[in-house]
């Protein structure tokens, strides 16, 4: 296989991770973080914009399998595929993790005091 299988293997795993919570959280009608958020990544965005850019990151990812050829059942492509999926999905659960008590100490600045590190 060529170079190029690999690297979009684990970028489609990346892709389809980051697909899930900005779809999910768009047709439930929450506000949720994006990228054309103010600040991006940190402020809200409406329900639409996550619907929008989480069907963008499907398309990306479910073309990136293909080009990937996860398809086929090659141990290494799908191994990758599987990291690239892990390594986002921790990222994104870390991410928003540090995000929720952020706000938890927005709402409520005494918050902070009951907190554990």
């Amino acid at each position: 296989m060529k170079w190029y299988t690999y690297i979009a293997a684990f970028f489609a795993g990346a892709f389809l991770a980051n697909s899930i919570p900005h779809f999910v959280q768009g047709v439930s009608g929450n506000a949720f973080p994006s990228p054309f958020s103010t600040p991006p990544g940190i402020g809200l965005s409406s329900a639409p914009v996550n619907v929008t850019w989480g069907l963008f990151n499907m398309f990306v990812g479910v073309w990136l399998f293909r080009a990937g050829k996860v398809k086929e059942g090659n141990l290494i492509i799908t191994a990758l595929f599987i990291v690239g999926f892990s390594a986002m999905s921790l990222n994104l659960g870390s991410h928003f993790t540090k995000k929720q008590k952020e706000a938890m100490l927005y709402v409520n600045p005494g918050a902070r005091l009951k907190m554990r590190a």
